[in-house]
């Protein structure tokens, strides 16, 4: 614990703090505030949860409440870049430590590459409205295909029965994403521009975000058919996960995903001016702030359109609010609204990017990574290195890998790092219980061991495929941990 808080007290080759209490909240708002909203909610009400999924939101951000408590005492006691990965070194030591860092690029680099897949379903969508056709098989993945007929989408289940239209259709399949590799590139660059100007920039967004949301939920409002809530949690299919309860908390597992922005915040530690006070503000404020707009913003949603609605496309699925919109008189701010989202979409990819890299920072520093990682740009102040790498790293799975797939990657690795944090509180509330906390868990060991239980109930929840993905991750992880990374940390410290 000395060693990292002088560590963080370091010149030289070190982050520049400029992150104040506002500076945070937008940051957290910026990455919680996105796909999560704009996009995970149609994929999982309308596969998974149908109406319900908003019930689904209020699982997942009870959940997200016990962690980000014991992220917010943490984030107050260690103020190092890092996130979850340094407090898990501080308290249980450099292997449990790889593992959540290694976690984390699954959260974080995956996180982005979702998102990123969801700008590009928006991307396509701003276009198609304006009358600009741009090829279909450059918005999707190899693994996507959709049957079109006279430009038009053609679902192929209609009621669990195979469309008849389909054999009068031309099945397209995907070749890559490229709108999505675009904005990862350029938001890459932006980062090594630096944090002050990626944060300047990142506040604004948030702005024109918030307003968007506010927009939506107040004129949606008005328009909302009462049959789309009938029934509010559709009988089970017979298959685990979709619809019904079983649907449900696997929807609160998937969208999960959407609340990582607070986790987001605590990679900056070392870039906030008074972390000990501005961090916990941070995290919980952005936090409470978005919970209730993601609950009011999935009522408007599926009340506008029935939820099958969100399943027949995949350009669809991506982007719900298009599709919501639609059945209201406001259809001419369907092209100002998607525009404003597509902005939106790219702070929360900037401040995943940004989160990734300084967990790369951290773990170069402690010699689980090159020393490459953790090199500063002599001008920018960022870690450029870690940057490039994300940006190419982060491209690839956006290009061809499925939107809906990369989400429940992110999902479970978030699951995974919120209870390593719950459980480090609780081993450092016992094995240091003098140490100073600028933030203090309320009602320990209630708090972490609720944030334990909650974060796994949803994990057992998430498809098998999902699971193996993490097992195989995990796996390579463990490999790369003891074939160089625990050595080349003993050599550092010898």
């Amino acid at each position: 614990m000395d060693e990292l808080l002088r560590e963080s007290g370091e010149e030289g080759n070190q982050l520049k703090r400029t992150l104040g209490p506002y500076g945070l909240i937008a940051l957290g708002i910026g990455a919680i505030i996105g796909a999560g909203l704009f996009s995970i909610t149609g994929v999982a009400a309308g596969e998974n949860a149908g109406p319900a999924i908003t019930i689904s939101f209020i699982i997942a951000a009870v959940g997200c409440g016990f962690a980000g408590l014991c992220y917010a005492e943490f984030s107050s006691m260690i103020p190092v870049a890092g996130s979850a990965y340094t407090y898990s070194y501080a308290t249980m030591g450099r292997f449990i430590a790889w593992i959540i860092g290694w976690d984390l690029v699954l959260e974080y680099a995956v996180g982005a590459a979702t998102v990123a897949s969801s700008w590009s379903g928006y991307f396509y969508k701003f276009l198609h409205n304006m009358g600009i056709e741009f090829p279909r098989q450059l918005t999707m993945t190899p693994w996507d295909h959709i049957h079109v007929a006279n430009g038009k989408v053609i679902p192929e289940m209609i009621n669990g029965v195979a469309n008849p239209a389909l054999a009068n259709s031309v099945e397209v399949s995907g070749i890559m994403n490229l709108p999505a590799v675009f904005v990862v590139v350029l938001l890459s660059l932006v980062l090594i521009r630096g944090t002050k100007e990626s944060s300047l920039v990142n506040g604004i967004i948030v702005s024109l975000k918030l307003m968007v949301v506010a927009v939506f939920i107040a004129l949606g409002w008005a328009y909302i058919n009462m049959e789309n809530y009938t029934p509010y949690i559709p009988q089970n299919t017979g298959e685990f996960g979709h619809y019904g309860w079983s649907g449900i908390i696997r929807a609160a597992g998937i969208v999960f995903f959407a609340y990582i922005g607070f986790d987001a915040v605590s990679t900056a530690a070392q870039e906030a001016k008074n972390p000990k006070r501005d961090m916990p503000i941070g995290i919980l404020v952005s936090l409470a702030i978005c919970t209730v707009l993601y609950i009011l913003f999935a009522h408007v949603l599926t009340g506008l359109a029935h939820y099958t609605e969100f399943k027949a496309d995949p350009t669809d699925k991506l982007a719900p609010v298009a599709t919501a919109l639609k059945h209201t008189p406001f259809i001419w701010l369907n092209q100002s609204i998607i525009l404003a989202i597509l902005a939106g979409y790219m702070s929360v990819i900037l401040v995943m990017l940004m989160g990734q890299s300084r967990v790369f920072y951290s773990m170069s520093k402690d010699g689980l990574l090159p020393s490459f990682f953790s090199n500063i740009h002599p001008k920018f102040k960022t870690p450029w290195h870690s940057n490039l790498l994300f940006m190419g790293f982060v491209s690839l799975f956006a290009a061809f890998v499925p939107g809906s797939v990369v989400g429940e990657m992110t999902s479970i690795g978030t699951l995974l790092a919120f209870i390593l944090v719950c459980a480090g509180v609780l081993f450092l509330r016992y094995k240091m219980p003098n140490a100073p906390r600028g933030f203090r868990t309320p009602l320990v060991p209630f708090v972490p061991i609720m944030g334990i239980l909650t974060c796994l109930g949803m994990m057992v929840f998430l498809p098998l495929d999902t699971w193996i993905r993490l097992v195989v991750w995990m796996a390579i992880g463990i490999v790369i941990f003891f074939v160089y990374s625990n050595k080349n940390a003993d050599k550092l410290k010898g």
